[in-house]
């Protein structure tokens, strides 16, 4: 049994009439035997389980990053129930039969199957709803999951939940949830650059040569110093850069990140600090244009029609023809556009012009190398990483006073944004985090510090300047009047 994603390309020789009512890039699952019926005309349950990942752009899941995920679970699920001989839709008894099997399978079986708790917890996840989904719709007798009462707490607020008894037990949430200490963060950018730890030239036998250091350096920067995630700066255009202030300065510069390639399509505007900025900068007038200047590059046919970009400015250009605001494109099609002049029309580009992407495998290679040329504590560094770390360099700036005093002294006459040494100057430093990060609220905001185990130092702030904490209450019963329960902590 395969995943595969659908095209609709040449849908016209198919013999319909009519365009397929099926998202591009739908994943589905393909049996060995190629048949979605029976001989009687009656649908296999492999139609039905496509049936339910077509309907996750309107159940909760649009992002197409995310539907191969859901459909490669319930592949594996499929393949073990076969392997049993137990149907997907079989009674209940046999299905729960089947769900011991596999969890000790996936634990204590292969070692090349075995999932961790948070991600084995995440298969749990997807078929429940796929079960709840499938007995609503009259294609399964019963969910073969078995529940019990929790206890669900947001904000001072209590209420029952029912609990998944074959999700695992992980670890505290502050636990999971890492950040790199201020030397550790500078270490890794400089690794990124192939400098050695202290920022010199690595000149030592066995010294890193790598590719494009200039690009990662500055790349790596940036996100440190802005907070984006890892879709929000993969996909983030060369001309949405922000521009470089004409002299440098302490207040860091409003970096607007467009809505199409953040979370939950939520346009929010962060900031970068200036000398990331001029990192960036250099980059782009130097390694890129070298990469982009007469590249031949195209997107490959897989990925769709190239899309060609003329007449173009920092707001948008004309894309085969017609004019487009680079805010509405997503990242499938960001991915495709080819600049005027040659090349990929993304920040990050390869030797021969074309977008670079993988970034996860770059902060590996360099964690890793870092941990055994230099310091071995050092640990593996994933982009979230970085979005950490980004969060605690700002509360730890934000506690101590130095954004609002770079701010005044902007407000002086250095020239910098004045509605943003504005907002630093007077913004309560929790509501200042939640905007940076794209919170809906503070009390998320909250949330997230006490999992990165250093709301105390945001508690003991306001108790120091005398500032009040209470408006995280007044919040929290205004939400709960509303019946809005968004990121709730669950306590087992």
């Amino acid at each position: 049994m395969d995943v595969a994603f659908f095209s609709a390309e040449g849908w016209e020789s198919w013999g319909l009439s009519a365009k397929p009512l099926i998202p591009e890039g739908m994943a589905m699952l393909v049996g060995d035997d190629l048949r979605f019926e029976s001989g009687d005309g009656r649908r296999l349950p492999l139609s039905l389980v496509n049936e339910w990942l077509r309907l996750l752009p309107v159940s909760g899941c649009p992002a197409p990053s995310s539907w191969g995920t859901y459909a490669r679970i319930l592949r594996d699920w499929a393949v073990a129930a076969d392997e049993h001989g137990v149907g997907i839709f079989d009674t209940r008894d046999r299905l729960k039969a089947l769900l011991s099997l596999y969890a000790v399978e996936r634990s204590c079986g292969d070692p090349k199957r075995h999932l961790r708790a948070k991600t084995w917890n995440q298969h749990m996840s997807v078929l429940g709803l796929f079960y709840r989904w499938a007995v609503a719709e009259g294609h399964a007798a019963a969910v073969p999951f078995t529940y019990r009462q929790g206890v669900a707490l947001y904000a001072e607020s209590v209420r029952q939940i029912l609990v998944n008894e074959a999700t695992r037990r992980t670890p505290k949430a502050h636990v999971t949830i890492k950040y790199l200490a201020e030397d550790f963060a500078t270490m890794f950018v400089n690794g990124l650059a192939g400098l050695r730890p202290d920022g010199t030239e690595d000149e030592g036998p066995g010294r890193f040569r790598g590719r494009h250091l200039a690009r990662n350096g500055a790349v790596g920067e940036l996100v440190l110093s802005s907070g984006p995630r890892l879709q929000e700066f993969t996909y983030l255009l060369a001309c949405e850069v922000p521009a470089l202030p004409p002299a440098p300065t302490l207040i860091p510069i409003a970096f607007p990140l467009p809505e199409n390639i953040t979370k939950g399509s939520k346009f929010r505007v962060t900031f970068a600090s200036y000398s990331a900025l001029a990192r960036t900068h250099a980059y782009l007038g130097l390694e890129r244009m070298l990469a982009c200047e007469g590249s031949a590059w195209l997107p490959p046919k897989r990925w769709g029609e190239p899309l060609l970009v003329t007449e173009m400015d920092a707001r948008g250009g004309r894309v085969n023809g017609d004019r487009v605001l680079w805010e509405t494109l997503r990242p499938a099609q960001r991915r495709r556009l080819v600049a005027p002049d040659g090349g990929s029309m993304l920040l990050a580009v390869r030797s021969d012009g074309g977008p670079f992407t993988a970034w996860a495998s770059v902060f590996e290679r360099t964690s890793k190398r870092i941990a055994e040329r230099f310091d071995p504590r050092f640990p593996h560094v994933h982009p979230h990483r970085l979005r950490h770390t980004f969060a605690m360099a700002v509360m730890e700036r934000l506690v101590a006073g130095f954004y609002e005093q770079a701010a005044r002294l902007a407000a002086a006459g250095s020239g910098a944004d004045a509605a943003l040494a504005h907002y630093l100057t007077t913004s309560e430093p929790l509501l200042v985090l939640r905007d940076l990060l794209g919170h809906s609220s503070v009390l998320t905001t909250e949330k997230y510090l006490r999992r990165l185990d250093m709301l105390r130092v945001f508690r003991e702030h306001y108790e120091d300047t005398g500032r009040r904490w209470g408006f995280l209450e007044d919040e929290a019963a205004e939400r709960e009047a509303d019946g809005e329960f968004a990121d709730e902590m669950v306590m087992l």
